[in-house]
């Protein structure tokens, strides 16, 4: 009781006088430290759980990071394969207003597995005015032909392969002879080349539009190595494909007067009959602005008695793939 009633004094002296702020203050200054030492413990922990936090925010942090750099490296990988892409792109439109002829530019979506067939699948079909013998290039030179047509694919059979010939002509002086394939990707020889003929390493063949199956000039093969012997008939003639036929994704299908096609879309024939979805389809065929290369005129080739266009000796399952044979 006595404490309270002189707490009450002291609360009430302070407040009307100032004779008690000189006592306060020393008193406040002794009680500093006291007042350090028990809130210790308290900051103690708040500092130790702001380290703790602080490291679960940055690993947090860290992690995101991680995630958005993997996030931009795959764009930047995506952004290397468009790039690329785009690269093959122009030099397929490059090559496609070199060429008289229409044309319609297809992808490569399969590859047949089996060792001995050179072949390859492309994303355009029957529906897309493809026919069996359509010539096939890529933007560097003459790939193959249709040999096989489906509604919305088609396989096309590689001039490697070693049941495809077709007629060519050595660029420099008209030496004619016939490619064909040799069963892989690196070369086709070059059949019918007399031991003394004109044909050097380095030359360029080119299609010679014999047999009406390509149409002559597209370039076919540049030779590798020419080895004569005396005592044979035929040179030895190695020629390295100049298309990329192992590299390339997109082709040009061509529509050549040769084929019998220079002028519309097989689905246009006279006589047809067309639905509403081919009608469509071959509309959007015709304003492809990859399509509005002009046609080709009425090219004069050689007639079919031409030694070059005799039958070839191939299989008979294998007849539309090479040129000439009818």
């Amino acid at each position: 009781m006595v404490l309270s009633v002189l707490s009450i004094a002291l609360m009430v002296a302070d407040a009307r006088v100032s004779t008690l702020q000189p006592l306060r203050s020393n008193l406040s200054l002794i009680l500093t430290p006291i007042y350090y030492v028990a809130d210790l413990p308290v900051r103690l922990w708040d500092a130790v759980y702001q380290q703790v936090s602080s490291r679960a925010d940055l690993l947090a942090e860290n992690e995101r990071l991680r995630a958005e750099a993997l996030l931009i490296q795959r764009k930047l990988q995506k952004l290397a394969t468009l790039t690329e892409q785009n690269v093959r792109l122009r030099e397929l439109l490059n090559s496609s207003s070199l060429v008289d002829e229409r044309v319609l530019v297809a992808e490569l979506v399969g590859v047949d597995p089996n060792p001995y067939t050179q072949r390859v699948l492309i994303n355009k079909g029957e529906r897309d005015g493809v026919f069996l013998g359509q010539p096939v290039l890529d933007a560097t030179g003459l790939m193959g032909q249709v040999v096989e047509v489906m509604p919305f694919t088609a396989r096309v059979l590689l001039i490697t392969d070693s049941s495809h010939s077709l007629p060519v002509q050595v660029n420099r002086n008209g030496l004619r002879a016939i490619a064909s394939g040799a069963g892989n990707n690196e070369w086709l020889e070059l059949r019918f080349v007399g031991d003394t003929a004109d044909i050097r390493v380095d030359d360029i063949l080119v299609s010679s539009g014999l047999g009406q199956r390509f149409p002559a000039g597209y370039p076919v093969g540049r030779v590798l190595s020419v080895e004569q012997d005396p005592s044979q008939p035929f040179a030895d003639v190695k020629v390295a494909p100049t298309a990329q036929l192992t590299r390339s994704r997109y082709m040009l299908l061509v529509f050549s007067a040769e084929s019998g096609y220079g002028e519309l879309v097989p689905v246009l024939e006279e006589g047809s009959e067309l639905n509403d979805a081919e009608v469509q389809a071959v509309e959007d065929a015709l304003q492809d602005p990859v399509l509005s290369a002009p046609a080709a005129p009425e090219a004069t080739t050689e007639t079919p008695s031409a030694p070059l266009d005799a039958p070839l000796s191939v299989p008979p399952s294998e007849a539309p793939a090479v040129e000439g044979a009818q």
